[in-house]
């Protein structure tokens, strides 16, 4: 079952109805994905600071009100108790479980923030002729925790996450000046090549999603990844945090382009 021509809603319908509990990479090509953060409200305003001094990692899409899991701003009447594939529960540093819904979990305190994700720009590079690995497999997109630092905020502080596709050589500029349009959901690489600059020792082993085959003389180009919160997550422990599964994503109401610069 394919849902890469659906509508956004239809998407989040199946996703409710528990049709769809795969990654969200493809699904609703041309509308914007994001990745999702929830925390307890005395935690909010520190998040929120983190995602203004790290926007690469963390583009904010929107906040909702504490104990509200309906993102008014970029899909009226959708759910974020119910409406992603996949969620993950965070309990001090540690996943303790994951679950296809927040219902039996949601509390009056908690406050969801949506980041922008890769996802969004990936039909731009496929109709800029720019290949996209992981969707050609059938994979989720290989993520990986990096040396480098976010800068921190109150209680948040942690390693970078990077997203990572292998382009052709002769692709590499144009793929990074079409993400380049997009910076709510990421932007421009972060690096290109030389994996060990980031700390990543090995490709065919990510921290989250799936290895994809790098063809010979292709380059591995990284994009920083809305997954840096789970990363955090874990080195820093709050008591509660809970996220997206990588990969599993929000599919809104947004349009690729809405978000686009030129």
């Amino acid at each position: 079952m394919s849902l890469s021509t659906a509508h956004p809603k239809e998407v989040r319908e199946r996703i409710r109805r528990g049709e769809w509990v795969r990654p969200t990479a493809g699904c609703a090509a041309g509308y914007v994905q994001a990745n999702l953060v929830v925390l307890p409200r005395e935690l909010a305003y520190d998040f929120l600071l983190f995602t203004h001094r790290n926007p690469r990692p963390c583009p904010l899409l929107e906040v909702t009100d504490p104990g509200s899991p309906e993102p008014v701003r970029v899909a009226p009447g959708a759910d974020l108790r119910t409406d992603l594939p996949k969620y993950r529960v965070y309990r001090h540093g540690v996943l303790a479980e994951e679950v296809t819904d927040l219902l039996p979990l949601w509390r009056d305190d908690l406050v969801a923030f949506l980041l922008g994700c890769s996802f969004t720009f990936e039909a731009a590079l496929l109709k800029a002729e720019v290949p996209v690995r992981h969707l050609e497999e059938g994979r989720n997109v290989p993520m990986y925790i990096t040396n480098r630092p976010c800068d921190p905020a109150g209680l948040f502080e942690g390693p970078l996450v990077v997203s990572m596709r292998p382009i052709p050589p002769e692709k590499v500029a144009r793929a990074a000046a079409v993400t380049a349009r997009f910076p709510a959901v990421h932007g421009a690489p972060v690096h290109v090549g030389t994996p060990e600059a980031l700390g990543i020792r090995d490709l065919d082993r990510p921290d989250f999603g799936d290895p994809v085959t790098i063809r010979p003389g292709e380059v591995p180009v990284f994009w920083a990844c809305g997954v840096t919160p789970q990363a955090v997550a874990m080195a820093v422990k709050p008591p509660l945090m809970i996220t997206h599964a990588p990969g599993h994503m929000f599919v809104t109401d947004l349009r690729d382009e809405a978000l686009a610069v030129l």
